[in-house]
């Protein structure tokens, strides 16, 4: 891979972790504290749903974008950098939906779960899975 290809890849990871460490200055967001401590006995916050969805839908924008580019400059493959978007917009509706789910019953869903449907709607996650996807799925065609 060219030497600029690897600098737009190191750029999208760190606008990945730019995303993530802003992330309470940038989105609305009240449940990061209620999970960063990590008690399922904690005060459920309050909190305005357009606001939520909105911020929610942002940041998986900007997610999405970063996350495309990584996957375009890794494998320089527009119809694959095509099917990683779909996977994650096809993540994104079944896991938001889910999550909104456990936020309109405050969580009695389980706490655990919503957690991580959490995880799935404001970290890229499936880029883990769909990077070494995409290079097994290159070594095979190699052979």
């Amino acid at each position: 891979m060219k030497i600029l290809n690897w600098i737009i890849v190191i750029l999208g990871v760190l606008g990945l972790i730019g995303v993530r460490i802003s992330e309470d200055k940038i989105f609305y967001d009240p449940f990061l504290e209620y999970f960063h401590f990590a008690n399922k006995d904690a005060q459920f916050p309050d909190f305005e749903w357009f606001k939520l969805i909105l911020n929610h839908l942002f940041r998986f924008s900007l997610n999405l974008i970063l996350s495309a580019l990584i996957v375009h400059f890794i494998f320089k493959n527009t119809k694959w950098t095509v099917q990683a978007v779909v996977l994650m917009l096809i993540v994104f509706a079944v896991t938001f939906p889910l999550y909104l789910y456990a936020v309109s019953t405050k969580f009695e869903i389980g706490y655990l779960f919503s957690f991580y449907m959490r995880r799935f709607v404001i970290q890229p996650l499936i880029l883990l899975l769909i990077i070494p996807l995409f290079y097994y799925r290159k070594q095979a065609v190699k052979v």
